[in-house]
């Protein structure tokens, strides 16, 4: 498994950016983010093949997670993006298929892709 997470960069806050995970397979898919000095942070997650989903409440609404088992990928589109948003977002898998909020749910991380929200 190499799960490869991309798409972030610099946004104006209120714009949308929609990040990409690789090699999803047939695991539960979760989205995770980690700010500067702040601790790894749960922000979606979905199961395989994709009719359970679950989300940060912070993120609700905005936030998007969905996949396409045909291309073994996972997105997350990001709309009315805060500067609160600001982070390092990574791509995990897990065996059990199902979704997830903690990091012992996950057996396989990608190294993540940064989204910077400008006010």
């Amino acid at each position: 498994v190499q799960l490869q997470a991309s798409g972030g960069g610099l946004v104006q806050a209120g714009g949308s950016l929609r990040l990409s995970c690789a090699d999803s397979g047939r695991f539960g898919m979760g989205w995770f983010r980690q700010a500067p000095g702040k601790e790894r942070e749960f922000v979606a997650a979905i199961s395989f093949p994709g009719r359970k989903t679950d989300y940060l409440s912070s993120v609700k609404g905005r936030f998007t997670i969905s996949r396409d088992n045909v291309k073994n990928t996972v997105y997350l589109q990001m709309n009315s993006l805060e500067p609160e948003d600001t982070a390092v977002y990574l791509c995990a898998a897990s065996n059990l298929q199902t979704v997830g909020r903690t990091s012992s749910h996950y057996n396989y991380w990608g190294p993540g892709t940064l989204v910077t929200v400008s006010s």
